[in-house]
């Protein structure tokens, strides 16, 4: 069946790059009545839940929990956007399920686009330590036990694919509860709404939809939800070829994030079809952002490399959208990974102010 969805951006949010004051802004003038400050970050800035739906079927969802991974904020922004002018789709999915979703769970890192929060923590593996300010309004959520269903949203980088050939732009996850990654029946609810949202994609974005590792991670907030009983369901938004600012990952992520919803409110609780989970590609670690292939280096002696460069994303003081920084991450024979674009520099010069490329700096030569 097609997606019962028509997707359109929330023009108030263009970049990729989302303030928190811009959005904390937006969302007391146009949603007061339906947010809640429930604390606030080491830095002191508010953090944000609102509250949607009068359904039986509990869902928590949370965005930002990493600070450079905006797509997870934009899909809930786009969502509202697009019940203003679907109310019937709106009131069809919320008259089965109610929906805390935490904005922005690291504004601090949000504003300086960090994974981390102002303190250097991650905060998806503090479950444990519980050392940061903000995860435990997350957890102490999570265990009041009012929660069928718990959404956490992130985004991936550029070095996975579904296949060595197509990029991972989404990938899913039913995290394990421990290191024998046993299929509990906690885990099979995930997994069936996860098989849901592929079912419906797959056609959208063919051979770019994946699963991801379910390695157990102990201080790992989803591995531990499922532990307690959550059914669980990580996103991760990926890479869509030549679409570094992730207008169409935004897109794709939006509309996974509506038919996860809708599973929910149609399974509540019940596991079918959850078989199929392990059907679904699981990520490739298999590419750079960028590949110089057959390097002759200016030396006394024959060195003909590859030089492999990934983006490095940043965010300038005063700046609305982020840009990028290509760093060289890898020298050598890479011969067994790709590049989403690849340059081939046989007879070509090698012009730089130092013989080698420098690992982990900038891109600091030219090809003639």
């Amino acid at each position: 069946m097609p997606i019962n969805l028509n997707y359109q951006q929330n023009p108030n949010f263009p970049n990729r790059y989302i303030s928190p004051e811009k959005l904390f802004y937006f969302l007391q003038e146009n949603y007061s009545d339906r947010i809640t400050a429930v604390g606030s970050s080491y830095l002191g800035k508010p953090i944000y839940k609102m509250s949607v739906g009068t359904g039986k079927i509990k869902v928590l969802a949370w965005s930002q929990m990493h600070g450079n991974e905006s797509n997870s904020t934009h899909a809930m922004l786009d969502l509202l956007e697009i019940f203003k002018n679907q109310p019937s789709t709106k009131t069809e999915l919320f008259s089965k399920i109610s929906l805390d979703f935490i904005f922005m769970l690291n504004p601090d890192g949000s504003e300086k686009w960090s994974r981390r929060n102002g303190l250097n923590i991650d905060l998806n593996r503090d479950y444990l330590k519980v050392s940061s300010k903000e995860f435990p309004l997350l957890k102490e959520l999570a265990q009041s036990g009012r929660y069928d269903y718990a959404l956490n949203l992130h985004e991936q980088r550029t070095i996975f694919s579904t296949d060595g050939i197509h990029p991972a732009t989404l990938s899913f996850l039913a995290p394990s509860q421990d290191h024998e990654r046993t299929i509990t029946e906690t885990r099979k609810k995930a997994m069936a709404v996860i098989v849901r949202i592929y079912e419906k994609l797959k056609t959208e974005i063919p051979h770019q939809i994946a699963r991801y590792s379910d390695e157990f991670y102990p201080s790992s907030t989803g591995d531990n939800f499922t532990k307690i009983g959550i059914p669980t369901i990580l996103y991760e938004g990926g890479h869509f070829q030549d679409d570094y600012y992730r207008i169409k990952t935004r897109k794709y992520y939006t509309l996974a994030f509506y038919e996860g919803l809708v599973a929910i409110s149609e399974l509540h609780h019940e596991t079918d079809g959850w078989e199929a989970y392990h059907q679904i590609p699981e990520n490739k670690e298999s590419h750079f952002d960028l590949i110089y292939r057959n390097v002759k280096l200016n030396t006394d002696f024959e060195c003909i490399l590859d030089i492999a460069v990934q983006y490095q994303e940043e965010i300038q003081l005063g700046a609305k959208e982020i840009s990028f920084k290509p760093i060289i991450v890898e020298v050598g024979d890479i011969g067994s990974k790709k590049g989403w674009k690849e340059i081939d520099c046989t007879g070509k010069t090698f012009v730089s102010a130092h013989k080698f490329p420098r690992l982990d700096e900038e891109v600091n030569f030219l090809i003639e």
